[in-house]
């Protein structure tokens, strides 16, 4: 199977988009007639990055997305024919995949809400083959957009409800898709605006962004003056933000200063904004304070280069007079979210991994959240008092329940299920643990499953 678009990712390519024993221990299961057994998989992280007191869950919409267009065309299985790998399947390995479409049903915890290790943000219910083939995707869209909505959830408690963040981390991703992703995931947990047009337009937002010292190098070359460039993009772009440091940033701002002043009433913003800086090196902190100075007032200050939250809650604290943030390579890479998809139920039988730091806990659970902490039950027991369920039921059968939401209710989600946090949990450096404790029911099937292993 030649594909000479390799870069394009199409839903005719979801069924092949997985790790190859997937597809081998799908056909073991159909050889020893085991296919259809009724089986459970529980997404979760084991642990936490380091100095994270919280995960954001973020990917369900793009694993239900994938979920609901699995497929597989007959050039996929074809391919999958030729690579010799499945000389010896059986012929029903074949039949199922070309009739594939996911039938079971999925739990979930909401996009936005804090969750913690060994906590199941998805439970997949289905028969054990197609249970066991959609890990791998599954994993990666949970993953990468956990990790990327986290970071920016701590970058926004960092900086605070009133500062503007952007997302500039495209050209810093793992790839294009993952720029879309970590684009999307970064608006869900609480950024403004992404420079990434495909994704901002693809999601309903506008995009947002500045300039590259580039064009002010080029013009000011052929023109001799950083004052050419800034008054030839301020004519396209009147409302735009300049970015001042390409030479000296303190004479930037003067320049800028004079540029603002002498904006007419015509080119003013809807909320009579004259456009605003950026500074993107230097002593940001020291910096922002003589440019502020130096500004009309009500001229925004932006800042910019290899920020992640340590430094934006830094310049927060200081009191810097910065309006906003542009964060990229440090939102968008990073010590990775290490989910992991485990079988905890087969047939109505809990099972567990017993295999040393890496042991998992037996059956199909629930997350139980109460004001201080958190309770892992029986996925079928009652809430306790005081305790909400935070699974919820999202595909069944395949088909989805209700709608999902929107961007701007999972960025409520997101805020909101941080705010509910104490301080200490929330904090960037060395976290105090959430409590998390085993319901006496949970309990006995673990103490049992541990008894007959």
């Amino acid at each position: 199977m030649v594909n000479s678009d390799f870069s394009s990712l199409q839903p005719q390519d979801y069924g092949l988009l997985t790790d190859l024993y997937q597809f081998t221990m799908a056909a073991c299961y159909v050889g020893e007639g085991l296919e259809n057994q009724p089986a459970a998989f529980e997404l979760f992280v084991r642990r936490l990055p380091s100095d994270y007191g919280y995960l954001i869950a973020m990917g369900l919409a793009q694993a239900v997305e994938y979920l609901q267009q699995l497929h597989f065309p007959p050039q996929a299985l074809q391919a999958l024919r030729e690579t010799g790998i499945f000389a010896e399947a059986p012929q029903r390995f074949w039949e199922l995949l070309a009739s594939c479409r996911f039938e079971g049903d999925v739990w979930a915890v909401p996009e936005g809400t804090a969750v913690f290790a060994n906590e199941p943000l998805l439970r997949v219910e289905a028969p054990l083959w197609q249970a066991q083939l959609v890990e791998t995707y599954l994993l990666t869209t949970f993953n990468y957009q956990t990790l990327i909505a986290t970071k920016a959830a701590r970058m926004r408690d960092a900086a605070g409800d009133e500062a503007i963040l952007l997302e500039f981390g495209t050209r810093r991703a793992f790839s294009p898709q993952a720029g879309l992703w970590a684009a999307r995931a970064a608006l869900a947990a609480g950024f403004n605006a992404t420079s990434n047009v495909l994704a901002a337009l693809k999601l309903g937002r506008k995009p947002a962004g500045t300039m590259a010292h580039s064009l002010v190098m080029a013009i000011a070359a052929l023109s001799g003056d950083e004052t050419r460039a800034f008054q030839a993009f301020r004519r396209y772009f009147p409302q735009a933000v300049l970015l001042i440091d390409t030479y000296d940033p303190i004479q930037g701002a003067r320049t800028a200063a004079q540029l603002f002043a002498a904006t007419h009433p015509d080119q003013l913003g809807s909320q009579g904004e004259i456009g605003g800086v950026r500074i993107d090196s230097g002593d940001l902190e020291a910096l922002s304070h003589q440019v502020k100075a130096i500004l009309p007032q009500g001229a925004p200050v932006f800042v910019s280069g290899d920020l992640d939250e340590y430094e934006i809650e830094r310049l927060h604290r200081s009191q810097a007079p910065i309006s906003g943030y542009g964060v990229g390579t440090r939102l968008v890479t990073g010590e990775g979210v290490n989910g992991v998809y485990k079988l905890v139920e087969i047939n109505g039988i809990p099972v567990a991994k017993a295999s040393f730091a890496k042991a998992t806990l037996p059956g199909r659970k629930q997350i139980f959240r109460g004001p201080t902490g958190d309770l892992l039950g029986q996925a079928d027991e009652s809430p306790p008092p005081g305790y909400q369920p935070l699974l919820r039921p999202i595909l069944r059968k395949g088909v989805l329940l209700e709608p999902l939401p929107d961007l701007e209710a999972i960025a409520r989600t997101s805020r909101a299920s941080v705010l509910r946090l104490p301080q200490a949990v929330r904090q960037l450096r060395q976290p105090a643990p959430w409590p998390m404790a085993l319901t006496p029911a949970l309990q006995q099937v673990k103490d049992r499953h541990l008894g007959s292993s």
